[in-house]
């Protein structure tokens, strides 16, 4: 197949780019999943012109590509964690609105459902005060 020097490299070849490294790279780094805002504030240390549509374009591919994975949570803008992670669930704080990692799996949940339902898979997300914000409190009201 011959390309034109205008669709050169083919569209259906995705680069890598040091942005999408350093998106990459900060996202592998969280231990907890990000929003596309904390991405774009840990990847401008190596990429320091990066912008939110460059950042929402490269997580969009490498959701695509399987690398990552999006976490959404009921009324929030999705987050963003590798994939790799295996299944774990969730700690939102109801303070600073980050998302931790909990890991593992409380176990079997099918008991839970009604008689005759069948669970494909569940979600388990906590909410509660992280550890920095109830250290914040503490000092606070003291």
């Amino acid at each position: 197949m011959i390309y034109h020097y205008r669709d050169y490299p083919p569209k259906t070849m995705e680069r890598a780019t040091r942005q999408r490294d350093a998106i990459k790279s900060v996202i592998q780094r969280s231990q907890r999943p990000l929003s596309p805002k904390e991405v774009l504030q840990g990847a401008r240390a190596a990429v320091r012109a990066l912008g939110l549509a460059t950042v929402y374009r490269n997580l969009k591919l490498l959701v695509a590509d399987g690398t990552v994975q999006v976490i959404t949570l009921p009324g929030e803008s999705p987050r963003y964690e590798m994939k790799e992670s295996g299944h774990h669930h969730h700690f939102q704080c109801t303070t600073c609105r980050r998302v931790y990692d909990v890991p593992g799996c409380p176990g079997n949940l099918h008991g839970l459902a009604p008689r005759g339902f069948t669970v494909e898979h569940h979600d388990v997300t906590l909410y509660g005060r992280c550890s920095d914000c109830g250290k914040r409190q503490l000092r606070a009201h003291r």
